[in-house]
C-alpha cells in the first residue's frame, strides 16, 4: 500500500500545478474571468491537502474540520467556476448552505466522537454527491460544448460520486472488522478520488476553454465580416451620394446659366424701351426723366452683374477704381428708394468723402443684398440703421437689423451656398445673398461678420481696408464734381 502522506503530497502537487496553470490561461485570455474561480478552488483543494499533510499523528478536531472544510470550499468553487463559465445557474446559496451544514456537522462529530471516521465519511459523500449533482446538471443543459466532450465530463463526476458512494459504503460495513480489505483503506481512496479525477477534470476543462475560444474567433470572424460587409455598403452610398451631389451641382450651374440667358431677354427689352422714351424725354417732365435714368441705370448694373456673376462663358475679372463712400451709399440708397423701402433705411456717416479703390459695382451688390435681408427679416414699421466709420486703415459698415437673426445653431452654416436659416420662411430666399457677399468682399480683401444684438435682431459689419500708404488717394477730375 501507498502511504498516507505520500498519497497526499502527490495530490497537493497536481492541485497546485493546476490552480497555477489556470491562472497563466486566465492572463492570457482576462476575457475568460471564470477561469480564476477554477484556480482559487483548486488553490483552496491544495491548501485544504497541505494542511492535512503538515498536521501532526493526532491531530487536534479543529485542525480537522479546518482541513477538509477548506477541501469543500474549493469543490464550491469549482462547481461555481464551472457555472460561469458555461453560463448556467450557479445555485451559489445551495454550497454555502452545504458549507454552513459541513461545519456545524464536521465539528460536531469530532467533539462527540473523535474515533468515529466513518460519520465523517458520510457527511463528506453527501456534499459531494450534492454539489456534483448540480455541477452535472450545468453540464447537461449547457449547448455551448460539444455534446460528447459534456458527456465525457458528466462521467468523470459520476464516477467520483459513485467511488464516494463506495467508499461510505464500505466504511459502513467495516465498522469494527479492521481495515483488511485494500478498499477499505484510506489511501487507496485518495489516489483514486483525487488524483485520477482532477486529471481527468482538468483535461475536460482544457478541451472546453479551446472550444469556447475557438467559438469566440469564429464569432468575431463573422463579426469583422458583417462591419465589413456594412462598411462597403456606406461606401457606395457614400460614392453614390456624391454622385448625386455632383449631378444636382451641375444642375445648379445649368439652371444658373439658364436664368442668365433668360434674364438677359427682359433686360434687353427694357433697356431699349428706355431708350425709346428718351427720344422724347424732351416732353416728359424731369420726375419722369430721372425715374428713366434710373431704370436705365438699374438695367445696365444687372446686365453687367449677370455677364459677370452667372455667364461662365466669358472672363469677367475683378474691376476695381477708385471710388468715394459717399457716392457708393448715394446709389444704395437710391436703389431702395426707387423700389419704396428707403424710407425704412437711416444713414450714418462720419465722412463721406473717403475713398475706396474697389469695384463699385460688386460693392454695392453686397451692400445691396446685406440691406435687403435685414428688410426682409425685419417687421415693417422697423427701421434699418446703417453706419459708416473710418478708423486707422480701414473703413467699417455695419447694418443694424431687429429682425428675427439667426438661430445659433446656424451660426456655423451661414454663408453657404443655397442655405437659408431654420427661422426662415419658404420662398423668402435662394440662400446665396450672403455667399455672394462674402465671395465678392473677398476680392477687396473685404471681411463680412454677423453678430448678435444684445435685444434683438442681428448686425452685418463689413469690414475693408483702405488704399495702402494713403487714406485719400488722388482721384480724376471727373470724379471730383
Amino acid at each position: 500500500m501507498l502511504d498516507l502522506k505520500t498519497v497526499l503530497i502527490v495530490t497537493f502537487a497536481i492541485a497546485s500545478l493546476q490552480a497555477v496553470a489556470w491562472i497563466f490561461v486566465w492572463l492570457a485570455w482576462r476575457h475568460l474571468y471564470e477561469l480564476k474561480f477554477l484556480a482559487a478552488g483548486l488553490g483552496a483543494i491544495a491548501l485544504g491537502l497541505f494542511l492535512m499533510i503538515m498536521r501532526s499523528v493526532e491531530p487536534s478536531g479543529w485542525s480537522i474540520v479546518l482541513a477538509n472544510t477548506t477541501i469543500k470550499v474549493g469543490l464550491v468553487l469549482l462547481a461555481e467556476g464551472l457555472a460561469r463559465f458555461l453560463g448556467q445557474p450557479r445555485y451559489s446559496w445551495i454550497g454555502i448552505s452545504l458549507l454552513v451544514l459541513h461545519v456545524i456537522g464536521w465539528s460536531t462529530a469530532v467533539i462527540l466522537d473523535p474515533g468515529n471516521v466513518a460519520i465523517r465519511v458520510h457527511m463528506s459523500t453527501i456534499f459531494t454527491v450534492i454539489m456534483m449533482s448540480v455541477i452535472c446538471l450545468a453540464l447537461s443543459r449547457d449547448r455551448t460544448q460539444p455534446i460528447l466532450l459534456r458527456w465525457i465530463t458528466i462521467g468523470i463526476f459520476v464516477e467520483y460520486m459513485a467511488s464516494s458512494i463506495a467508499q461510505s459504503v464500505f466504511e459502513f460495513r467495516m465498522v469494527g472488522q479492521g481495515n483488511s480489505l485494500v478498499l477499505a483503506n484510506h489511501n487507496s481512496w485518495y489516489l483514486l478520488q483525487g488524483s485520477l479525477f482532477q486529471i481527468a477534470f482538468f483535461a475536460c476543462m482544457l478541451f472546453m476553454v479551446s472550444t469556447r475560444l475557438s467559438n469566440d474567433l469564429r464569432e468575431k470572424n463573422t463579426a469583422l465580416s458583417r462591419e465589413i460587409t456594412m462598411r462597403r455598403q456606406l461606401e457606395t452610398r457614400l460614392s453614390a451620394s456624391l454622385e448625386t451631389e455632383r449631378g444636382l451641382r451641375e444642375e445648379q450651374t445649368d439652371f444658373m446659366r439658364i436664368v442668365g440667358h433668360e434674364f438677359r431677354t427682359p433686360l434687353a427689352i427694357i433697356r431699349n424701351a428706355t431708350d425709346m422714351i428718351e427720344l422724347v424725354g424732351d416732353k416728359s417732365p424731369s420726375a419722369t426723366k430721372d425715374r428713366i435714368a434710373a431704370i436705365g441705370e438699374a438695367s445696365d448694373r444687372l446686365v453687367s452683374l449677370i455677364e459677370r456673376f452667372m455667364a461662365k462663358d466669358r472672363d469677367t475679372g475683378f474691376q476695381p477704381e477708385p471710388i468715394r463712400i459717399g457716392l457708393l451709399i448715394s446709389d444704395v440708397r437710391l436703389h431702395f428708394e426707387l423700389t419704396g423701402r428707403g424710407e425704412r433705411l437711416i444713414f450714418t456717416s462720419d465722412d463721406g468723402g473717403t475713398l475706396l479703390f474697389a469695384d463699385p459695382e460688386m460693392l454695392a451688390t453686397v451692400l445691396i443684398n446685406l440691406i435687403d435681408n435685414a428688410l426682409k427679416y425685419s417687421p415693417e414699421d422697423q427701421p434699418i440703421e446703417i453706419d459708416i466709420r473710418t478708423a486707422g486703415n480701414k473703413i467699417t459698415i455695419r447694418i443694424r437689423d431687429r429682425g428675427i437673426g439667426i438661430p445659433q445653431a446656424d451660426f456655423h452654416k451661414i454663408g453657404r451656398r443655397f442655405f437659408r436659416g431654420s427661422n426662415t420662411k419658404a420662398g423668402t430666399g435662394t440662400g446665396l445673398g450672403l455667399y455672394m457677399s462674402r465671395k465678392l468682399l473677398g476680392y477687396h480683401g473685404g471681411k463680412l461678420h454677423l453678430s448678435p444684438n444684445e435685444s434683438r435682431g442681428m448686425t452685418a459689419i463689413v469690414s475693408l481696408p483702405l488704399p495702402h500708404g494713403s487714406a485719400q488717394p488722388a482721384l480724376p477730375k471727373e470724379m471730383m464734381a
